[in-house]
């Protein structure tokens, strides 16, 4: 059996106006279009190594994107009209070191694109 690597793509919900979901993903989050084929009318943006594809006729998804400085991203981005569904809170202590190095916590923040795809925002704080 050949071994799984890396996650490569994921597909999101570009929902009925891909322009307006591209431009949340660049103007808010800060990612830039890496291509777009018209038709169909798809289009991927890359997070770090990961492909996201945005398509039509897919259910809305979540993704989780590393963030350094989350509380900061959360006050200017709130202070600039744009609505989370969860500020940031504290999700996980990680005693164990099973998701990085034991004894960070991890935060995280929720959104919704115009889609309605959920982005999870995280980072991970050291021990104190």
């Amino acid at each position: 059996m050949p071994a799984i690597g890396a996650v490569r793509q994921i597909a999101l919900s570009a929902g009925r106006n891909l322009d307006a979901t591209l431009s949340f993903w660049r103007d808010v989050l800060g990612l830039s279009l890496h291509a777009r084929f018209d038709p169909p009318g798809i289009a991927f943006i890359m997070a770090g190594s990961v492909r996201l594809l945005f398509t039509d006729g897919i259910p809305a998804g979540t993704v989780y994107l590393d963030i350094a400085g989350l509380d900061d991203f959360h006050a200017q981005a709130n202070a600039a009209g744009v609505p989370f569904t969860a500020p940031p809170t504290l999700v996980h202590r990680d005693t164990e070191g099973m998701f990085g190095p034991a004894g960070e916590s991890e935060w995280m923040a929720f959104l919704k694109d115009p889609a309605g795809n959920t982005i999870g925002l995280v980072e991970r704080h050291p021990p104190q």
